[in-house]
């Protein structure tokens, strides 16, 4: 099947013309018909496998012109970097249709971001939390909102956005179209679509947890922290193929320090992003490596969960995961469509069990190639890697004695308190042979 098959204007197959795509991908097939049935839509879909434009499509070939300059599109995205690349997409796809694309997202002013709506956009793209702030001010106008599209799903939640989404979709006109997209359904997501959802329909590209075909997976066992730097230096260093490679570090401390340890030998062909770099630094980096002015780029999960670059020839994964289905996330960075992508993960002996987890979930192994002769095994830990001892404070038994102070002893006889109840009447008549009897004055 070819694009020209699907149900699309001759503005979009321009744009998909000029931008060199002829061939539809899995999920683009299979969700362009039931969006264009006005039902609502669940895909569960991969990083790579074309779902910013499976949703895209339908939803721009049903977009009905209006005058009135207010969103009939809203989209909202985890990340202000997915922000970015499904505004760039868009654009690219509406470049022979009259449509006013914004796109939103926190951690910059808000006045200018109002100013720029408030002048007109018919598809929005926003991260929840600005798109909250939107619809507070009373900017956005929920009414003539069509269709809601919800990208990242099961990641959105991850971030605590989980609040934001209901908040949203409570605002909503209830006459919309609904489409969520998640590389896993999670209890949570499953919640939020049986609240909000009309009997959403199911569509699926590849089965969670089901690599794709065209990604090559190996390891290295390796014994800590120092000799995975010594291993990925030397990869980079004497593997040619490696000419735009992504690497996955648990931490942003980590992924600084692997930075620095690669510095002197790599120089301007490294870069790092983390959410303690600056929002421009980060676009910077990034486009430097989309460009291939930087080669190696060194990224935490939440950053690098809204990267969408093309062409990467390798994932390494520095750290594994603790969530098996990140393991699927990282790796699908690569092997984009007809493109073959390779995928190395460096594991040490506590990592051992999340690797059985990511196999497990795959259900197939990881082969696992012996170290390189010239690798140096080093033998120093990093302060994470030392085990934590705790003193043990010995137990004082009391022994009791009877050359202890009082305190220790019983009392005397003389002074324990007894509480005994006096009979008056008896006392005085003992002392005086007869009883004692107030009177009345007269």
């Amino acid at each position: 099947m070819t694009f020209d098959e699907l149900n699309l204007n001759k503005s979009l197959l321009n744009a998909l013309d000029d931008l060199g795509y002829t061939i539809p991908t899995t999920i683009q097939q299979k969700v362009f018909s039931v969006v264009m049935s006005g039902k609502d839509v669940y895909g569960i879909a991969q990083t790579g496998t074309g779902k910013t434009l499976a949703y895209l499509l339908p939803c721009l070939r049903q977009f009905q012109f209006s005058k009135e300059k207010i969103p009939q599109l809203v989209i909202i995205v985890p990340t202000r970097e997915l922000v970015v690349q499904v505004v760039e997409s868009a654009k690219k796809l509406t470049k022979y249709m009259n449509l006013l694309v914004v796109g939103v997202y926190g951690g910059v002013n808000l006045k200018p971001q109002v100013a720029e709506v408030s002048n007109g956009v018919d598809v929005l793209v926003a991260t929840p939390g600005r798109l909250v702030d939107l619809l507070a001010s009373g900017v956005i106008k929920p009414k003539a909102i069509k269709k809601f599209v919800i990208d990242e799903a099961d990641e959105m939640l991850n971030l605590g956005f989980r609040a934001q989404l209901k908040l949203i979709l409570d605002t909503l006109p209830a006459k919309r179209q609904n489409l969520l997209f998640s590389a896993t359904i999670t209890d949570e997501v499953e919640e939020l679509m049986q609240t909000y959802f009309n009997h959403p329909i199911k569509v699926e590209a590849t089965p969670a947890g089901t690599p794709l075909e065209n990604i090559y997976q190996m390891a290295y066992h390796v014994p800590n922290f120092n000799t995975k730097v010594n291993l990925l230096e030397l990869l980079l260093g004497h593997d040619p193929e490696m000419i735009k490679v992504l690497v996955f570090v648990a931490t942003k401390y980590l992924a600084e320090k692997v930075y620095e340890q690669l510095g002197p030998e790599f120089g301007e062909q490294l870069g790092v992003i983390h959410s303690n770099k600056a929002q421009t630094q980060r676009f910077e980096t990034v486009n430097r490596f989309e460009s291939g002015a930087c080669r190696i780029l060194i990224a935490t999960d939440v950053i690098a969960r809204g990267l969408d670059v093309a062409e990467v020839s390798h994932v390494i994964n520095f750290d594994i995961p603790e969530h098996p289905e990140t393991y699927i996330h990282r790796i699908g960075r690569t092997g984009r469509v007809d493109k073959k992508g390779i995928a190395i993960s460096f594991i040490t002996e506590n990592e051992k069990e999340q690797q059985k987890a990511i196999e497990n979930l795959m259900q197939q192994p990881i082969p696992v190639r012996p170290l390189p002769k010239h690798l140096e095994i080093s033998d120093e830990l990093i302060s994470e890697e030392i085990p934590k001892s705790y003193l043990k404070i010995p137990e004082v038994k009391i022994i009791k004695s009877e050359n202890y102070g009082g305190a220790f002893h019983e009392k005397s006889e003389k002074n324990k308190k007894v509480n005994v109840r006096r009979n008056h009447a008896q006392e005085m008549m003992k002392k005086y042979g007869k009883p004692i009897r107030k009177t009345r004055k007269k």
